[in-house]
């Protein structure tokens, strides 16, 4: 793969990560904190850093179980 496109993918990453900072919505922020994870893990695949990819797994599944259980659909606990 191209090191452009790698390191092209690691900035956008990290424009969505500090993004995420200016989310007001609690659903949008977890939209983008589960998108931000999703590129970096896929950023961690393409440089082979596992350490990165799972930080980055466990964050996009935190993010998904909160929006999950705060979904209205979502019957309380």
């Amino acid at each position: 793969m191209d090191t452009r496109a790698v390191d092209c993918l690691g900035w956008a990453a990290t424009g969505v990560f500090v993004a995420s900072y200016f989310c007001a919505r609690p659903a949008l922020l977890r939209a983008v904190q589960m998108l931000g994870a999703a590129m970096w893990a896929t950023y961690g695949v393409m440089i082979g850093a596992w350490p990165v990819i799972v930080a980055n797994v466990l964050v996009f599944s935190a993010a998904a179980w909160t929006a999950a259980r705060n979904s209205p659909d979502m019957p309380p606990a």
